[in-house]
């Protein structure tokens, strides 16, 4: 078993207000849930105006399947419209029988 997980650092330069960081972080979350079988959240920043964090995970017995779907929503959010990608950072651990070589 693998599990991904993948930080998505988005810079928001049009939201003015707490209301407007949230409108644009509820629509890229909520398009990610919907397009890619991944648990996401916003984990840092939550009172910065223009700052949101992102988590994501996914899990799958192919590592390379979960590099794959943290790939596919990187490029969701180099192309969101209300934001900027600033930061990505990903990391796959092993769990299992794959861990340990058996």
């Amino acid at each position: 078993m693998h599990v991904g997980v993948l930080r998505l650092t988005l810079h928001i330069p049009h939201a003015r207000s707490l209301k407007d960081k949230r409108a644009t972080v509820r629509r890229f979350r909520d398009r990610v849930r919907a397009r890619f079988d991944v648990s996401i959240a916003e984990v840092d920043s939550q009172d910065l105006l223009q700052l949101a964090v992102f988590g994501v995970a996914v899990v799958s017995a192919d590592r390379a399947v979960c590099d794959s779907v943290m790939a596919d929503v990187a490029r969701e959010a180099e192309v969101a419209p209300d934001a900027v990608l600033s930061r990505r950072e990903t990391e796959i651990v092993t769990f299992g029988e794959d861990f340990y070589g058996g």
